[in-house]
């Protein structure tokens, strides 16, 4: 009786769930990490009975603005939005607020405006945990006057501004010479490789690249390679691909921070549900990010299939 009144309950807030659509404001699926968390999301709602509908902005700020009118138009009940920038957030959260439609920003976060919670990742430890570890890989090669260089997403996003201030103190703190820092702008392969390239020039003893990104790691390592560095410049990234768990062991990239999008995504959802049910729910709301060396890799595998890659570890495939 009272399994058939527990079914009874759970099919009813699942129902009462249904009448309300989540739209799911993006910068680009494209970008596994996007597309990833948007999985998060889609698993998270259709086990809390939500509907969701994603926006592809294509990193298009024009296209950002017009997905966000579509939203609105279609009286959604609540917006999660993960912009192309810190300032284009402002402009959604001003046009949701005269809507009257609940925001939570999942990732990247606004310049200004009201949300009812920000959902991150800990960039700014994420990225000192990832310097720690190029630091000690430096010291036990016991390179003389070490230098870095980074390409790093745009500074005028706020994750990116807590990525480049957490590792910058990593390489004070271990005497490493921060060279250069060049800015993504099209988010291409051709771009990394280029901008790889130049660095390498530009600083011929060069002895690392941090990657703020993941999925073009591969211009990067073509650089490199070309430019017969192979043996000579450690890559470490942030962020991950699935196919970094075997480049990381056999030495191809020195490390990764993985930041956590398919949990995100989760609990992104999670959150607007004790909202829609009047529970208190936390206003800036951070997740770890996973330093992830050879060292470390195995015993975070389960961890990293699933809330990395949204991969399940035991039929080892994609949650839909």
């Amino acid at each position: 009786m009272l399994t058939l009144l527990f079914l009874l309950l759970s099919f009813s807030i699942l129902n009462a769930n249904s009448n309300k659509k989540i739209a799911y404001i993006v910068s680009d699926t494209t970008i596994p990490y996007w597309n990833i968390m948007s999985h998060g999301i889609k698993n998270s709602a259709e086990t809390l009975g939500y509907e969701v509908e994603v926006y592809n902005s294509l990193n298009d700020s024009k296209t950002e603005l017009e997905n966000t009118i579509k939203a609105i138009n279609e009286n959604v009940s609540g917006i999660i939005v993960s912009p192309n920038n810190s300032s284009s957030c402002s402009t959604i959260l001003k046009l949701a607020k005269k809507a009257n439609i609940p925001v939570i920003i999942s990732d990247i976060g606004a310049d200004s405006g009201e949300y009812i919670s920000y959902i991150s990742s800990d960039n700014k430890k994420g990225a000192y945990d990832i310097g720690i570890t190029l630091a000690e890989k430096i010291s036990i090669l016991k390179i003389p006057n070490p230098k870095v260089a980074i390409i790093s997403i745009p500074q005028k996003r706020l994750n990116g501004q807590e990525r480049t201030a957490g590792f910058v103190k990593a390489m004070e703190e271990s005497t490493i010479k921060n060279t250069n820092l060049k800015q993504q702008i099209t988010f291409s392969k051709e771009e990394t490789y280029n901008f790889t390239k130049e660095l390498l020039k530009e600083t011929p003893d060069l002895n690392a690249i941090w990657l703020q990104g993941s999925d073009k790691y591969q211009g990067a390592l073509d650089a490199i390679y070309e430019s017969g560095k192979k043996d000579k410049v450690l890559l470490l990234t942030f962020d991950a691909e699935p196919e970094f768990v075997e480049l990381i062991e056999n030495d191809t990239l020195l490390a990764s921070a993985m930041q956590q999008p398919f949990l995100m995504g989760e609990k992104a959802v999670v959150l607007f549900d004790k909202y829609f049910k009047n529970e208190k729910i936390e206003k800036n709301y951070k997740l770890p990010v996973l330093a992830i060396s050879k060292e470390n890799i195995k015993d975070n595998l389960a961890l990293i299939k699933r809330n990395v890659f949204g991969i399940d570890s035991e039929t080892n495939k994609k949650i839909q």
